[in-house]
């Protein structure tokens, strides 16, 4: 296995009204979201063999998010199903380019009970790549879970990446998901975030501070997500950024998770880390192009495809 992605699994409902308010919309398509599996989903797409470590329901729902995984080529062995619990639902509104109100139902979502047994941790160490995100540490017992297979997978050697992923409504305080990451800074190797996730990991109040502080604490790779500005990877030595690439925006939703994918896939393919924010560029800009999040995932064919399109750096 190249990758293990541990995290959740979510269900999504997407207006088919454009520019209608939340409040008004009648009709909705279904699909399967949450940023682990959507990751899980984008890397499997540009050929990467991926699994997953999650917990899911013994519902209807549950059962289409896993024949969902399972026909994008994503390993569920390890997907467990736990009975009285059901996965998180997010209803989104579309109106381009820029809003996309969302209301989160995620009281005791399943992905929260996550228990990782031996064989999970045996799992998680096996691939090449360790992927987690915030998410999985704002409850027990997926957080105590999540840390035993970040501890397993670095003393097993395999590459840690961790996408801070933060969620209000999942937690009490952002100080809170700010030390539940901290916490975890001994076993990663490469850490994701946009600005104001990096500053709230580091507990700083700009993005050289936050940069300063992570890199001192011992993560060697941070990646660090700019919006419209483009991307940036820092290190100990010069930071690479790069600008996004231009399309036509339809949804914002999934962008991160697709960047992720695009970033990390290359990575697995051993390319240098400006190429590799070239693919997750490229990979994000698909994303917005079109609607959903798993479902807009893009193959490394349309990925490459749309990289011989766009111009060259200066």
């Amino acid at each position: 296995m190249d990758a293990i992605v541990l995290g959740r699994i979510g269900y999504d409902f997407y207006s088919e009204e454009p520019n209608v308010p939340l409040a008004k919309a009648r009709t909705f398509s279904r699909y399967l979201g949450g940023s682990s599996a959507n990751m899980a989903v984008g890397l499997s797409r540009q050929g990467v063999r991926v699994g997953m470590i999650a917990a899911l329901g013994t519902d209807a729902l549950s059962d289409f998010l896993v024949d969902f995984l399972k026909n994008e080529k994503v390993d569920t062995s390890r997907v467990q199903r736990v009975a009285g619990y059901l996965p998180s639902l997010a209803i989104t509104e579309i109106t381009p380019p820029d809003h996309f109100p969302q209301v989160f139902y995620r009281h005791d979502p399943v992905d929260v009970m996550l228990r990782a047994t031996p064989e999970d941790l045996d799992y998680a160490a096996a691939g090449r790549m360790f992927i987690t995100n915030g998410t999985s540490l704002c409850a027990s017992p997926s957080r105590e879970s999540t840390y035993r297979a970040l501890e397993r997978a670095k003393e097993s050697g395999v590459r840690v990446v961790f996408d801070v992923d933060y969620r209000a409504m999942s937690w009490s305080s952002a100080d809170e998901a700010g030390l539940a990451v901290r916490l975890a800074l001994p076993f990663i190797d490469v850490l994701i975030g946009n600005q104001p996730e990096l500053m709230l990991v580091a507990g700083a109040g700009d993005l050289d501070s936050a940069r300063a502080r992570l890199l001192r604490s011992g993560v060697p790779t941070l990646v660090s997500k700019l919006g419209n500005e483009g991307t940036c990877v820092f290190t100990e030595g010069e930071p690479v950024f790069l600008p996004p690439c231009k399309v036509e925006v339809l949804s914002t939703i999934g962008a991160g998770d697709g960047f992720a994918s695009g970033f990390l896939a290359a990575m697995l393919r051993g390319a240098s880390l400006e190429a590799c924010l070239r693919y997750g560029n490229a990979s994000a800009a698909i994303v917005v192009s079109r609607l959903s999040c798993s479902e807009a995932m893009p193959t490394l064919a349309e990925v490459e495809e749309l990289l011989l399109r766009q111009p060259a750096r200066a």
